[in-house]
């Protein structure tokens, strides 16, 4: 077992500690390390239109190694836990790296185990989810299996990554469906556990039209609790009441309960006594409340924000400023207004841009265009604007304020 240490380390290469790692090299920061084993580096907000038979799985897979920002140190080995007062992170390998300052961006935990019979369902016999890459392809697979019966959506309660997902696939699925002429013949059932379609009540007007649209059933305050594949049910569970009934389906697409990872929760880092584990920072700063060498962005963090990629483009700037402002014994100033994004597809080939912040109002930043109402032009950033930006952008630490950008 050997320690190392480094100036700064990052936990996790996905997009937020690769985005921060790159601007960090930016600004002249050369002893960074990246904590992270995995060698393949996904474009998670594209698998929704993989399942919906509108992209391609490959484009948005590419070798971790070609995204590592120069002088800056791959560790390719599982962060474990952590240990603050000594400033040093444990490593899977039994290793442990110290550091002077602590960049935690872990990613989520998909917790299909949470949701009774769906770990074992997955892929097979019309269940599917898009919130895996190697399932996305299956979920335009049954899409286009199914000609009549039912299909349910689900969503969990509690944050989730890119929270508009569960129902853009439905949409995508009605739009196809209604160009197959086979919409009339299926039940499309979309199961939330929200009172609304959406938290800001100008985006969610749209998406009421767009739900009337389709003719789907929205299960208002609800959530499915269990997967019954052998019975081909699902069990849906009133949030008001308690109430619990079956509905059979003959598609199913499934969105798991997500959580900070089991390490981040068992760690000092994580919020007291919240189950979900999230690391503990101050909302605006996105420094560890309890830790001051520490800091949190992306999904892991306990900041009130929409987990999508829009809000790490606005919070890595912020994070890697007071990283800096901290090591050279200055205030800390850069403040984060939880600014989050939601390109929420509405049809195969057209977008409603949700922008918001904390006050839970539009925060547009796209100039001139109403990005409030489902437009031909969004579909196009979405689909071939935003990856270009993601891979040549934001994963080179540039263009951080560019308006509307690498939503999920």
């Amino acid at each position: 077992m050997t320690t190392t240490h480094h100036r700064i380390v990052i936990i996790g290469a996905g997009t937020a500690g690769i985005a921060v790692a790159a601007r960090l090299n930016s600004h002249g920061e050369k002893d960074i390390a990246i904590v992270d084993p995995s060698t393949k580096h996904y474009y998670q907000p594209l698998w929704t239109l993989v399942g919906g038979g509108r992209a391609n799985a490959g484009s948005t897979e590419r070798n971790q190694s070609s995204l590592i920002p120069k002088h800056v140190t791959w560790i390719q080995d599982a962060a474990a836990g952590f240990r603050p007062e000594e400033r040093l992170v444990d490593l899977a390998s039994g290793d442990s790296v110290g550091y002077d300052a602590l960049v935690v961006c872990p990613g989520i935990q998909l917790d299909f185990d949470q949701l009774p019979g769906s770990k074992e369902a997955l892929g097979k016999d019309g269940v599917s989810t898009n919130y895996r890459f190697e399932l996305a392809p299956k979920t335009w697979d049954f899409i286009r299996e199914t000609t009549k019966g039912t299909a349910v959506f689900t969503m969990p309660s509690g944050p989730i990554k890119c929270a508009g997902a569960p129902q853009k696939i439905a949409y995508l699925a009605a739009d196809y469906w209604r160009k197959q002429g086979v919409l009339k013949d299926i039940n499309m059932v979309l199961v939330l556990p929200t009172p609304g379609m959406f938290g800001v009540p100008e985006f969610a007007s749209v998406l009421e039209q767009v739900v009337d649209r389709y003719g789907i059933d929205v299960r208002f305050k609800s959530e499915v609790t269990e997967l019954d594949s052998d019975a081909k049910e699902v069990m849906i569970k009133d949030l008001d009441s308690g109430e619990q009934s079956s509905l059979g389906y003959d598609f199913v697409h499934v969105v798991p309960p997500q959580s900070a990872p089991d390490w981040i929760k068992a760690s000092p880092l994580s919020v007291p006594g919240e189950a979900k584990g999230w690391v503990d920072i101050d909302k605006n700063t996105m420094q560890h409340v309890r830790y001051p060498e520490v800091f949190a962005l992306g999904d892991a963090g306990s900041s009130p924000n929409s987990k999508t990629g829009a809000a790490i483009r606005k919070q890595a700037p912020v994070v890697v400023q007071n990283v800096i402002d901290l090591l050279k014994g200055n205030g800390i100033t850069r403040h984060y207004d939880g600014y989050a994004s939601c390109p929420i597809v509405t049809s195969q080939n057209r977008m409603l841009l949700a922008e918001f912040d904390y006050t839970m109002r539009p925060h547009k930043t796209v100039p001139l265009i109403d990005t409030q109402k489902e437009r031909y032009d969004m579909w196009l950033l979405k689909k071939y604007g935003l990856p270009f930006m993601y891979w040549n952008v934001l994963m080179k630490g540039r263009g951080m304020t560019t308006p509307g950008a690498f939503a999920s």
